[in-house]
């Protein structure tokens, strides 16, 4: 028998969430960003389950090379772009779509001698100050886009910083912003990330690019995944290895932290840091026994967790643990972590098997 832990994947969870988006935006056409695995999910499991996705984004000419060698045709868009010109040819013979974000890469374009026909994204920054033109200069840049022999066609995007929240006025004035400047163009426009399909509709334009939402994570504060409709994608699970009976007043783990209060009995899991699973959990973050839950217990190790089996006397080795996903939400866990879902899910490490359904 191999190592009890295991990522679920379910198929059906993502079309589902898919399509939540498909019915949040209607009238947009839908960029799946599948970008570092997607999500930790699979890549390339990702993109053959959404092939009704218009469009896919990847953060890396490596991302779009791997889906054109596994005969993914939809455009995808390289969100950060290229980093060097030496990119470009390849950038060209895979069909894909990079971000122009800054004057340097311009350059590069400018420079790039028979090269033709690249379709690119020009990315403005209309308050999230990361990356992108400032508005005040967007159009000089999309006016040497458009004189430059390599660049076949723009489209324009811009991010959010704040589109999580639903009473933060900046977004508001992100959309305000970026309408502004358009107005009156006839170009295809992207705007919306997945807090955004769900909160903001006048952001929806010609593309929408959701995220989180797809795997199933929730991109609202004060929300749940499960109150937005959507419906975990990866079940995080492994197996009780041990069981045993502790007397009230041991230590239990690393550092003697967790002091048991009584007689208990406490279980080991095979799940731990090395897995993804986050170190800093701490003591009574929920986890699934039996379906049931029980709190974590002592400090998380490498390859293994302690749990509270007060509640749950009858556990035995062997039985199913989960860590997040169907039954317990994944935001939850990365809440008592002190992080978001994003890197609970892009965390979940290679050692653990991707048991993948495709139904």
């Amino acid at each position: 028998m191999t190592r009890p832990a295991r990522a679920l994947l379910s198929a059906q969870a993502l079309r589902q969430n898919f399509e939540h988006v498909r019915a949040a935006a209607p009238g947009a056409k839908i960029m799946a960003v599948i970008k570092a695995n997607a999500y930790g999910h699979g890549m390339l499991w990702a993109a053959r389950l959404l092939r009704d996705a218009d469009g896919f984004a990847v953060a890396s000419v490596e991302e779009g090379a791997e889906l054109r060698g596994a005969h993914i045709a939809q455009p995808i868009c390289l969100l950060e772009g290229f980093f060097d010109p030496a990119e470009l040819p390849s950038i060209l013979e895979y069909r894909l779509a990079p971000v122009v974000h800054h004057a340097g890469q311009l350059t590069m374009l400018e420079q790039a001698a028979g090269l033709a026909g690249l379709d690119v994204w020009l990315k403005v920054d209309t308050g999230m100050h990361r990356l992108g033109f400032p508005v005040e200069l967007a159009a000089s840049a999309a006016a040497r886009l458009a004189a430059c022999p390599a660049v076949a066609g723009v489209r324009w995007l811009s991010h959010f910083a704040n589109a999580d929240n639903r009473f933060d006025t900046a977004t508001k004035h992100q959309i305000e912003r970026f309408l502004k400047l358009l107005d009156g163009l006839a170009v295809e426009r992207s705007l919306a990330n997945s807090a955004a399909v769900l909160a903001w509709p006048a952001s929806h334009l010609e593309w929408v690019r959701p995220g989180i939402m797809l795997y199933g994570g929730s991109p609202l504060i004060g929300h749940s995944a499960a109150e937005l409709g959507l419906k975990p994608v990866m079940t995080l699970q492994t197996r009780l290895i041990a069981v045993h009976q502790r007397n009230k007043g041991e230590a239990v783990g690393y550092g003697g932290d967790w002091i048991c209060p009584e007689d208990m009995p406490v279980g080991v899991a095979a799940i731990g840091y090395g897995d993804g699973y986050p170190r800093h959990a701490p003591p009574g973050t929920p986890v699934l026994v039996n379906g049931a839950r029980v709190p974590l217990i002592g400090r998380v190790s490498m390859d293994m967790i302690t749990v509270d089996l007060r509640s749950q006397p009858q556990a035995r080795v062997g039985d199913p643990v989960v860590l997040w996903g169907e039954g317990l939400p994944v935001d939850e866990i990365a809440a008592q972590a002190g992080t978001i879902s994003y890197e609970l899910l892009c965390c979940v490490t290679s050692r653990i098997p991707r048991v993948e359904s495709t139904t």
